[in-house]
């Protein structure tokens, strides 16, 4: 180890020395990585529980001023997660985890003075808003940097409790924030808490990775991976699958708050022991505790299938919501949009398994129509210099990174969605309508590039 916590000759694959020191060490960083990221998420979602209590403090607000505060977030931290895939490299894992934690103090402190006064100026909010971003971004760096640490047969297992370990933060952010601007406040609002109860943990996080975390010297950035990844049209094409599956979480995840209180607006909260309650923190929570199972349903049935699958059900209990939404069921309601949040999630464990299969294929695909007819057979030399190649397995694990960057945008677009439908009809039904064409879409584009019989797909079981 060099100064600075570099570490040289990190071997996972080597199982001696796994066994030895690799996987205490990789289990080290991992827990203060699924801490970091965990903070990420609850700072992205800030905005999206704060909105909701903005007119009550005093602020005078638009409805589509207030879904844009919900949305920005998630527009900033998916255009940021293409930047942080390649931090790691650049920095070091752990310097950059110490880095990207030390930012969320700006979203949460910058929260936590701006709604103390409600004459803060709406561009101010945004700015802050966008601010949070900083938190959707730390899930593409923590990513990145766990996958060095473990051997290939390790990789799926780690990878899914650092994802479902941020994830989570979602639910838990959603869990206490009412209940700590409202704890106490004897009729009035104490926002700003919103803000400052977080500080403490970001940075006992950051201090914990700087004292614990490691980096890898072999770590290196693949930006030649990235764009051979990019000029692959199934990128594209499962980038468009997560935005309805990842984006549909994160979308939904948001606007859930806003959405219980603008529908039934006496079960927004419940009063415990003189704090409010809010029920919206089971989606995300819901939604971050399927995830691994569809990955887990993935290996045994085929990604593809569980995504085509997923989908079905996402447009049948989308419809179901319109159709019972007349009935003024709060409970339906809310069992329903419980059910929507799983099937997202489980969409979002099979859609990310699917990536490496469909790159090992594309490759195998583009090898057999070099080859073609009458040209050499392969180990034949004709002298002329092989073309550079990008394997499979760079392409993938680069498109890991594009694809959840990509997917995120969904978080924008639900949330504008929805405030769209609201300002211009007086209702959510139209973007629901819209939900449901964009999921049957999605399912029917799955199936035809990957369950369509007699295509290498389908027979490959993807």
């Amino acid at each position: 180890m060099r100064p600075g916590r570099w570490v040289e000759n990190w071997d996972a694959e080597d199982r001696h020395f796994w066994e030895t020191v690799g996987r205490r060490t990789a289990a080290t960083n991992l827990k203060w990585s699924i801490l970091c990221e965990f903070l990420g998420f609850v700072v992205w979602q800030l905005w999206s529980i704060v909105a909701v209590f903005l007119p009550e403090a005093g602020f005078d607000l638009t409805t589509g001023q207030i879904f844009l505060l919900i949305s920005m977030p998630s527009l900033v931290g998916a255009t940021l997660r293409i930047p942080y895939t390649f931090m790691v490299a650049r920095f070091g894992g752990r310097n950059w985890t110490v880095v990207s934690a030390l930012l969320l103090l700006i979203p949460a402190v910058g929260l936590a003075l701006a709604v103390s006064d409600p004459t803060t100026p709406f561009w101010v909010l945004v700015a802050l808003a966008a601010s949070a971003g900083f938190g959707g971004g730390n899930f593409a760096s923590s990513m990145a940097n766990i996958t060095y640490f473990y051997p290939a047969r390790e990789k799926g297992w780690a990878l899914g409790l650092n994802a479902a370990g941020g994830n989570l933060g979602a639910a838990v952010a959603q869990l206490l924030v009412p209940i700590a601007v409202t704890a106490f406040a004897a009729g009035a609002l104490n926002l700003p808490l919103a803000g400052w109860i977080w500080v403490p943990f970001i940075a006992f996080a950051a201090l914990g990775a700087r004292r614990h975390m490691h980096n890898l010297s072999h770590a290196r950035g693949d930006v030649s991976g990235a764009l051979a990844a990019l000029r692959e049209k199934h990128l594209w094409i499962i980038a468009f699958l997560y935005i309805g599956t990842f984006g549909s979480f994160i979308g939904f995840s948001a606007v859930f708050p806003k959405l219980i209180a603008d529908t039934f607006p006496e079960f927004s909260s419940f009063a415990v022991l003189g704090a409010s309650l809010s029920l919206a923190f089971l989606g995300p929570l819901v939604g971050s505790l399927s995830r691994p199972y569809g990955g887990r349903l993935a290996d045994r049935r085929g990604g593809a299938r569980i995504t085509v699958a997923a989908f079905a059900v996402m447009a049948a209990i989308t419809v179901a919501v319109v159709l019972t939404l007349p009935l003024g069921s709060f409970w339906l309601f809310l069992g329903l949009f419980l059910l929507l949040f799983t099937a997202s999630g489980i969409a979002n464990g099979s859609t990310y398994k699917m990536i490496p299969t469909v790159f090992a294929l594309r490759s195998v695909e583009r090898a057999a129509a070099r080859r073609g007819p009458g040209e050499r057979a392969a180990g034949q030399d004709d002298g002329a210099p092989a073309a550079p190649t990008v394997s499979p397995e760079r392409q993938a694990s680069a498109a890991l990174g594009l694809v959840s960057a990509i997917g995120a945008y969904g978080g924008f677009l639900i949330p504008q969605a929805l405030g769209h439908s609201a300002t211009s009809t007086g209702s959510y039904t139209s973007a629901f309508v819209g939900f449901v064409a964009a999921y049957l879409l999605m399912m029917g584009t799955a199936w035809f590039c990957y369950l369509r019989p007699g295509t290498a797909f389908a027979r490959q079981g993807v």
